[in-house]
């Protein structure tokens, strides 16, 4: 416990020194490449910001993400680069409640006066986070409201809203998307609430505990080998525990994060005799599948292992 406690506090020291090393560098260097196409220019934070903007958006924007793919948004530490965008940007769209800890001191640096800022998750219910370390290092809420299709639709009228303020010549066009897309998200919503509604079991096993707000969207139960913020590793008596509810509630399936290692996840598979699939936290950008694509893959295959 000593270990996995000073070893948040490193990476939460590095990540501070981050942010202040950039507030000194961010006058210096080159400017950053942002094309000059008469486009807004929206930053995000990561990829599911990125399709939800570009929904809303369409050919009225240009987007850029700040978090490169394939890096882990909770150990993402900001550069010179990011300070750089966000000043030559017009809109900022974040995620918030603690997922990206270091905006604030991002935008700061900026120095950007025309800089409209959003913050994605007004108006979302927040799911408390239980685990005081996790509180002391990350906020008191449960950051992962993306992976949810009532809340995604929170996040894109929120961005339709910023979207119509940055560029209020365009609003009209931007609230007509985003219905259209809420549309389509509120389609998935319903055929999966349908189906979820009968099924023989409501839980599910997975490698990180990210899917707590798409657990509440169709009443089932996550059982994760990780926190909620996929760092540390299992006790031994925490993955024993796990094996014996597999074992006695006949998983089938242990399902494991495109960002996070598999190892555990598979040991834990092979010892109750379940096999591993992939389903998507959708923070990095995967084969040009979509955001809808993706969270159709994680409803189906959370519904098939609740039919067994």
């Amino acid at each position: 416990m000593l270990l996995h406690t000073l070893n948040r506090l490193a990476r939460y020291g590095m990540v501070l020194a981050a942010c202040l090393c950039i507030i000194g560098l961010a006058g210096c260097g080159p400017a950053a490449d942002v094309p000059d196409d008469g486009k807004l220019k929206v930053a995000v934070t990561f990829d599911a910001l990125k399709e939800f903007t570009q929904a809303v958006g369409g050919d009225k924007v240009d987007v850029y993400t700040l978090i490169p793919d394939g890096t882990e948004p909770h150990e993402f530490q900001p550069t010179t680069q990011t300070i750089k965008h966000l000043g030559k940007s017009q809109l900022f769209v974040y995620s918030g409640l603690g997922m990206e800890p270091w905006a604030p001191k991002v935008v700061e640096a900026a120095k950007n006066t025309s800089l409209h800022t959003v913050n994605a998750s007004q108006g979302v219910t927040p799911i408390a986070l239980t685990d005081e370390e996790d509180v002391k290092e990350h906020g008191a809420y449960d950051p992962h409201i993306w992976l949810s299709l009532v809340n995604a639709q929170i996040e894109v009228s929120n961005i339709a809203a910023a979207l119509a303020e940055a560029d209020p010549a365009n609003a009209d066009y931007y609230r007509n998307n985003a219905a259209n897309y809420k549309k389509q998200l509120q389609a998935l919503q319903d055929e999966y609430a349908r189906k979820f509604a009968s099924v023989p079991r409501k839980d599910f096993v997975t490698g990180h505990a990210a899917f707590a707000y798409l657990c509440r969207d169709f009443g089932l139960t996550q059982h994760s080998v990780e926190s909620v913020f996929s760092s540390g590793e299992p006790s031994a008596r925490q993955l024993a525990r796990l094996a014996d509810y597999c074992r006695a509630n006949d998983v089938r399936t242990i399902f494991v994060e495109d960002m996070v290692s598999p190892k555990t996840s598979e040991t834990l598979a092979r010892e109750v005799g379940a096999r591993v699939e992939t389903i998507h936290t959708i923070e990095t950008s995967e084969d040009d599948e979509s955001y809808l694509d993706r969270m159709r893959d994680n409803l189906e295959k959370i519904y098939a292992s609740s039919l067994r």
